[in-house]
């Protein structure tokens, strides 16, 4: 696998993420019934809250700044979301898309940072904010409480896709390879954490008395 084809590779991954959780974004706004604008701006923020806020940290250009086809990629999500039936639409469909952004954007991210030169565990710490950070704006403005604030596995689920890229891409794994055992590691887990409850232990401190 030569650079360019994971430099292809990576590209269409990070447009991949930016549209499930563009979808997601958009499905909160269906959920609540909101415009046409909301939806817009809901998409748009879902789809690069994570990846701004990661640039702006690591000093790169913000990518849809530069790139005007993501901008256009969310508001016509947001569109085909409008004039979608809402029968089409399951309960548990922000879940999903959203499962499928967070594994994909979490790769991307730290990916990216290494790219740019950030050392290995900064830049796994970049996909998890990727990851996260849009989903988590779109929580706050939409009313709702944030996944990030229940014991469901979700963070835990996007640093397993970004810390095991950036262990098997040091490792020597051939990028478009560790791309794939990653995103498909942080999926599972999501999925799980989905169907089966799974969660991590609360703290306890608070309940104890002197």
């Amino acid at each position: 696998m030569n650079a360019e084809l994971l430099y292809n590779a990576l590209g269409w991954l990070d447009l991949f993420g930016i549209a499930v959780f563009a979808i997601s974004g958009a499905l909160v706004a269906a959920r609540n019934g909101q415009t046409l604008v909301t939806f817009a701006f809901f998409a748009l923020v879902t789809g690069v809250g994570g990846g701004t806020v990661r640039d702006l940290l690591i000093d790169a250009p913000v990518f849809w700044v530069q790139d005007s086809r993501v901008p256009i990629l969310c508001l016509a999500i947001a569109l085909l979301i409008w004039v979608t039936p809402v029968r089409f639409w399951r309960p548990a469909a922000v879940d999903w898309f959203d499962a499928i952004g967070l594994a994909a954007y979490s790769v991307f991210g730290a990916a990216k940072a290494l790219q740019l030169g950030i050392d290995p565990v900064p830049a796994a710490i970049m996909g998890v904010i990727t990851a996260c950070v849009g989903g988590v704006i779109r929580d706050l403005i939409s009313g709702e409480p944030s996944i990030i604030v229940r014991p469901e596995l979700y963070v835990t689920a996007g640093a397993l896709s970004a810390f095991l890229f950036v262990l098997l891409a040091q490792s020597g794994v051939p990028g478009i390879v560790a791309a794939f055992i990653a995103f498909a590691a942080g999926f599972a887990l999501r999925a799980l954490a989905i169907i089966k409850g799974l969660a991590l232990p609360s703290y306890r401190g608070a309940e104890e008395k002197d």
